[in-house]
């Protein structure tokens, strides 16, 4: 069936099949005239940029988000390994598959996948939904709701972007809210609220990699806090996304759009991987255990989390466990449907999963290829102490943005940019502050990071469809934040 929405996952078939014949055959020009061109041996340069410039060419072409990062992944490592292609690729593909983190992962989004599955089972998704009912009243206030409890959610990010999408969807869609909408807002409070609150999955993570890169003398999450007042992207989304949610600041861009069909009584686009939750497949319970056997799984995820040192791994397996025994004590449902909810779960993040996946195995190319490298050396010449943090921010979210890892990227880059700042006596808080904004705005504007990802699919929204919603509020926040790091620098230098 064909659809002429103009967020739709592919083109119709009435436009012919064309298009995706000329894309390739650009594609197979630009690598195959790039891989002649360049000297084997010598560095890549510029050609660096090249495969994450096709993913985005082909993702804004056909508005897929996988084949996008295939097709980029597979052109930079034909420009790396022309001669042993299929090899490398096999190689490579098990390296990243074989990786601590992807491992890592797949179990951690897996289960938090089974772990929501349960949830709305059981009917608890439901009961939290016809709780907030009673304490929401309208469109801006159900906004505001999700703003403010996705700031609660601060341990980690993935937590934020499932638990708070699949939690309130229901009560945005009684007002008519776009599931894009909802996907900005609980994408702006994941990565950039996470790196405001030092008891974070992200502060403990960047803690370590400053205090191992000898960024100071002491203790790394004292300079991690130190860096807060400074994490400019991460205020500036935050603040949008409040004036967002209270109604403040009006819709734009392709948001409009997809506002402008959810009034109309769509909120659900066309393609996505959802459908509208209905009130009579969930058992009947009374509405306060309802409430509480959606609460108390949370507050077992969240302080399991905390307990085994911020690690939403061994949290989430606390949580599940304990959600199955509440679940079968209370006879809510029965032992093998609950199984069948935790691997369904699992089906369902398989895109998520694959997505990522392939945003390693590109992250992987372009290192070899030294895109980072490239982008710090090229601009390192014009730097001065005063333009430090506007640059910094602005080379690192453009290189996070295009390989999709805001934490991968930043372990080859904080040895090169830390030692930088030192030489030329710049503000350390101020020049973290820069380094964790950019990190944030690469997970928040990508449309194939992590937490965006996440975010869509919690949501019930397509990456693409999410990704050309947001990108514009990002781009903004971007800006913004470019001007404020540019007025720092020379304020305190």
């Amino acid at each position: 069936m064909s659809t002429s929405h103009p967020f739709a996952p592919s083109l119709p078939l009435e436009r012919g099949q064309l298009k995706p014949l000329a894309l390739l055959a650009t594609i197979i020009a630009i690598v195959g005239g790039l891989t002649l061109y360049h000297e084997p041996g010598s560095e890549f340069g510029w050609i660096s940029l090249v495969p994450s410039g096709l993913v985005l060419l082909v993702a804004l072409t056909t508005r897929r988000t996988l084949e996008a990062l295939v097709a980029g992944a597979l052109s930079g490592l034909f420009m790396l390994q022309p001669q042993s292609y299929i090899g490398e690729l096999a190689d490579i593909s098990l390296s990243v598959m074989m990786d601590e983190t992807i491992a890592w992962l797949i179990l951690v989004v897996g289960l938090m996948g089974g772990f929501i599955g349960m949830l709305e089972k059981a009917g608890c998704t439901l009961s939290f939904s016809h709780f907030m009912q009673r304490l929401v009243k309208s469109r801006r206030q159900s906004l505001l709701w999700t703003s403010v409890l996705g700031m609660l959610i601060f341990i980690d990010d993935y937590l934020n972007a499932l638990a708070i999408s699949s939690s309130m969807k229901r009560l945005t869609d009684s007002y008519k809210v776009s599931r894009e909408k909802l996907a900005y807002i609980v994408d702006s409070t994941a990565a950039p609220v996470c790196i405001l609150v030092p008891i974070s999955t992200w502060a403990v993570y960047f803690a370590e990699l400053l205090e191992s890169n000898g960024a100071t003398d002491g203790n790394g999450m004292w300079l991690y806090i130190e860096s807060i007042p400074y994490m400019v992207y991460g205020w500036v989304a935050l603040g949008m996304v409040l004036l967002v949610a209270g109604g403040l600041m009006p819709d734009f861009g392709p948001m409009k759009a997809a506002e402008a069909r959810a009034k109309a009584g769509q909120p659900i686009p066309d393609g996505a991987p959802d459908e509208p939750l209905e009130d009579e497949k969930a058992p009947q319970v009374h509405p306060w255990m309802g409430l509480f056997n959606f609460l108390a799984p949370m507050v077992v995820l969240i302080g399991a989390s905390a307990y085994y040192d911020i690690d939403l791994l061994m949290g989430t397996i606390v949580a599940t466990l304990f959600t199955l025994v509440l679940f079968l004590v209370q006879r809510l449902s029965t032992f093998d449907a609950l199984m069948d909810s935790i691997l369904n779960g699992f089906r369902i993040m398989m895109l998520p999963l694959a997505i990522v996946a392939a945003g390693f195995v590109l992250k992987d190319i372009n290192e070899q290829l030294g895109m980072t490298e490239f982008m710090i050396e090229t601009l390192t010449p014009y730097l001065t102490v005063a333009i430090l943090p506007m640059v910094v921010f602005i080379s690192m979210a453009i290189v996070v943005f295009a390989t999709g890892s805001s934490w991968g990227v930043f372990v080859i880059s904080i040895p090169i940019v830390i030692p930088i700042a030192q030489h030329m006596e710049a503000p350390m808080p101020l020049v973290v502050g820069a380094l964790l904004s950019a990190s944030s705005f690469g997970s928040h504007a990508c449309f194939f990071s992590d937490s965006s990802v996440l975010s869509s699919q919690g949501s019930g929204c397509l990456p693409m469809q999410h990704a050309l919603t947001q990108i514009p509020y990002a781009a903004l926040g971007a800006v913004v934040a470019s001007i404020v790091f540019l007025i720092l620098g020379f304020a305190m230098t």
